[in-house]
């Protein structure tokens, strides 16, 4: 048992390449570098702690053009020539090192979301490491576990709603669910023409810039989302859409993960239902149902029993309505048809049994019942007339960091005030929903209904350094949506 399962558990008991010319580096004399945090690991500690087999892979952040419809073609950013960026997939336990080159014209970093990572690998600027420069490089080891469905992407401004995402998956030494097979779904929203650099809510940029998010100039107001053209599916609109193809009695997992900036999806499959199986990445107790909401930043294991021959939409509608669903299609490798008929939609998108966070429940014995040591009750607000986007008041950088000590079970207990929803983000840790008593699911991002919705979830302060903590939605978080976590 390593050190944070020690903690984990002692906490329950006792709580019971390239696009045009190289722009040359700044003279940042910092830049790049990992930030020294008291109680952490070193960079150079959390390196060598990562053992196991070595997968070394290079990342490169650079300006791309990807055919995302027939006859459309989107300048943007993105790894290694394309969008979404390449696949990781490891098996748990190996080592990666990802060594991340910037062809960019601006700083950038990259965050490892969902994994417990040690605190100088998880790729916030301005807290974790000092942004990678133009013409820079820097090098990302951690060991792979636990397994689970996870993204990579950037953390710098809204470089995220630029095309800078990508998957990552690890594979379990033992699969909690029978599957014959897996795929993996991306949902995305789409923003062509973008300014470069896209720029938000007339803030200035957190942390590189000094402002934000890494950038030092202006732009939208009031962390409004931008007008979004349409919705894409692995890279692809629905006007060309990917086939998944299956065989008659196969058992398909499909990782279903949303990095997009600013859209929630309600996902679904035309003659089939879903048997979700996962939550970012840990295993549940299995539920059967016609559609889920998938939030930013959200992953979600469903399995899918091919038992209903022909050619059927997948399809991810936005929770408003107001944007073409994004699509693929299901088709069946002896079906006569090659597409679904035109128009045809999942049942799923406007009825039958939808997923709630109630459905879900961990497969682990909960905690013994007791009280946590450390609550926090947040208020989430901002919209209307405000520029900022707030957490009790307070908008990052210029607010309060929460203060907790290893070993401690802390609550965070959040009432959304405002009309929109918000999918909160914890770094570095996995919390449970509801409490640690009560067999609620492990995640590490979860969605606050709008309109004074509350939810309340636990975790165990076990991995020591300075966290973020924040709304998901790329253009809340760069209007001041945040908070660090900070262990004393």
């Amino acid at each position: 048992m390593d050190r944070r399962h020690f903690l984990y558990h002692t906490a329950l008991a006792g709580a019971a390449t390239l696009v045009g010319c190289r722009p040359e580096a700044p003279r940042y004399a910092e830049a790049g570098r990992p930030i020294a945090v008291p109680g952490a690991p070193s960079y150079q500690a959390a390196r060598d702690a990562a053992t196991g087999p070595a997968r070394q892979v290079r990342l490169v952040a650079e300006a791309v053009e990807v055919e995302v419809g027939p006859g459309e073609v989107w300048r943007t950013w993105g790894y290694n020539g394309g969008y979404p960026g390449p696949e990781i997939r490891l098996a748990e336990g190996e080592r990666l090192e990802a060594t991340v080159e910037n062809r960019l014209a601006e700083a950038t970093t990259i965050h490892w979301h969902g994994i417990p990572v040690p605190n100088p690998m998880d790729g916030v600027p301005g807290l974790t490491q000092e942004p990678i420069p133009p013409g820079g490089e820097f090098v990302y080891a951690f060991a792979a576990e636990p397994a689970g469905s996870y993204l990579y992407h950037s953390h710098v401004g809204l470089q995220l709603d630029r095309g800078l995402v990508a998957p990552l998956v690890i594979e379990e030494r033992e699969p909690h669910v029978a599957y014959d097979r897996d795929v993996t779904i991306v949902l995305d929203d789409y923003l062509p023409g973008a300014p470069e650099p896209l720029t938000a809510p007339g803030r200035g940029g957190m942390m590189g810039g000094r402002g934000r998010m890494g950038r030092g100039r202006g732009g939208m107001m009031g962390g409004q989302v931008p007008p979004y053209r349409g919705l894409l599916l692995n890279g692809k609109l629905p006007t060309d859409p990917v086939a998944v193809e299956v065989r008659r009695g196969e058992r398909l997992r499909m990782r279903v993960m949303n990095p997009s900036g600013a859209t929630t999806f309600r996902f679904a499959v035309g003659g089939h239902r879903l048997t979700v199986t996962h939550a970012d990445g840990e295993p549940v107790r299995p539920v059967t149902v016609d559609a889920l909401l998938v939030s930013m930043g959200e992953r979600y294991d469903v399995v899918l029993e091919a038992d209903n021959p022909g050619a059927w939409p997948i399809a991810a509608a936005t929770v408003e309505g107001t944007s073409a669903p994004a699509q693929a299609v299901l088709r069946y490798r002896d079906a006569a048809a090659v597409r679904p008929r035109e128009g045809a939609l999942p049942d799923g998108l406007t009825g039958g049994r939808l997923l709630r966070l109630d459905d879900l429940r961990s497969v682990e014995e909960p905690a013994p019942a007791t009280r946590p040591d450390r609550t926090f009750d947040l208020t989430l607000s901002g919209g209307m007339m405000s520029s900022a986007w707030t957490i009790d008041g307070q908008a990052y950088p210029d607010a309060a960091p929460l203060a907790v000590r290893e070993g401690e079970r802390v609550r965070l207990s959040m009432t959304n005030h405002s009309a929109m929803l918000h999918p909160m983000h914890l770094h570095g840790h996995f919390f449970r929903t509801g409490d640690l008593s009560s067999g609620g699911v492990r995640k590490d991002t979860v969605l606050v209904p709008a309109h004074m919705g509350r939810v309340a979830v636990e975790f165990v302060a076990d991995n020591p350094g300075r966290w973020f903590f924040h709304c998901h939605n790329a253009y809340h978080l760069e209007a001041g949506m945040a908070r660090e976590v900070r262990y004393v």
